[in-house]
């Protein structure tokens, strides 16, 4: 008599792998496809037109992403006020970013310190009964809090050559991509299951190997072009950019999940079909960007 806790052929044996079975891997990888394909032209003209194409597009993912940030914490509609002037300020700093007057950013930051101060005086003077010291402050950390975490870091693309963007762009989709196939056919431990049950270390692994390989191909083919093959930077400079662009990514996925689970939501939206939200796919993104512009301030890797 066969044995019937034996799996039937044709199934997977490790029903604990970051995917699931076969057929919701290749839904989802579908998925993926169709928002690559439809995003990513958008993305690649933006880049070619730079100027106020790129200023427009970024403004637009910028204020997605933090109506979706702040749609987190202030569900209700008596936030909808803040969540604008979120937005409205996330839009100045990109502003600043892009003519170069940084000094509004501190500005942004400030204002959003102001608003965050009026809602808590309006409210206080309605309900002064409800008013703690901890939702008083609270205001004031998640408005400041997506200023920093979404138009403060997109804002560094701006100083960015187009071929610097090509490159972490790369380097990100294909952290997540090579994350994502590793983690699905492999499986095995999980890195941090309290807060991302299903990212795996053999998608780590994956994700890893496959933004070094982005990095190493790119100054391969920069130091033929401008210097000849063997000459300039040394092959381990873009290795770490690869590796820094990865931990970074990855660091950003970690946050984005807990901050999801703290606030018990799924996704932060549902405007990208098999992603979730704009902040579902910009999270691994926005600290690679800060990443890069730290790292390239040290090693000057296209200029």
């Amino acid at each position: 008599m066969p044995n019937t806790t034996e799996p039937p052929p044709g199934t997977n044996p490790n029903p604990d792998r970051a995917s699931g079975h076969i057929t919701t891997m290749n839904s989802s990888h579908k998925k993926r496809i169709l928002t690559a394909v439809i995003l990513l032209p958008i993305l690649a003209g933006a880049i070619a037109a730079r100027g106020w194409f790129e200023f427009a597009a970024l403004a637009a993912i910028a204020t997605v992403g933090l109506w979706e940030f702040y749609g987190m914490f202030w569900k209700d509609a008596r936030h909808t006020w803040l969540r604008l002037s979120g937005a409205a300020l996330g839009v100045l700093i990109l502003w600043a970013g892009k003519t170069g007057h940084y000094g509004l950013i501190l500005a942004a930051l400030i204002g959003a310190f102001w608003v965050s101060s009026l809602a808590f005086l309006l409210r206080f003077s309605r309900h002064p009964e409800e008013q703690t010291e901890a939702n008083s402050f609270g205001l004031a950390s998640v408005l400041v809090t997506g200023l920093m975490y979404v138009p403060v870091m997109l804002q560094f693309f701006f100083s960015f050559l187009r071929v610097e963007i090509v490159v972490v762009l790369a380097a990100v989709m294909a952290a997540d991509t090579g994350a994502f196939y590793a983690g699905s056919l492999v499986g095995g431990p999980k890195i941090w299951p309290v807060i991302s049950p299903k990212k795996t270390w053999a998608g780590s692994i994956g994700g890893m190997t496959a933004s070094v390989l982005v990095c190493l191909i790119a100054g391969g083919v920069d130091e033929y072009m401008l210097a000849g093959a063997g000459a300039g930077r040394p092959w381990w400079m873009w290795a770490l950019l690869g590796m820094g662009l990865n931990i970074s990514s990855q660091f950003g996925d970690f946050i984005e999940s807990a901050l999801k689970r703290r606030q018990s939501v799924k996704d932060s939206g549902t405007l990208l079909p098999g992603h979730g939200g704009v902040l579902d796919r910009i999270d691994s993104l926005l600290l690679a960007v800060a990443t890069y512009a730290g790292l390239d301030a040290v090693f000057h890797f296209f200029r």
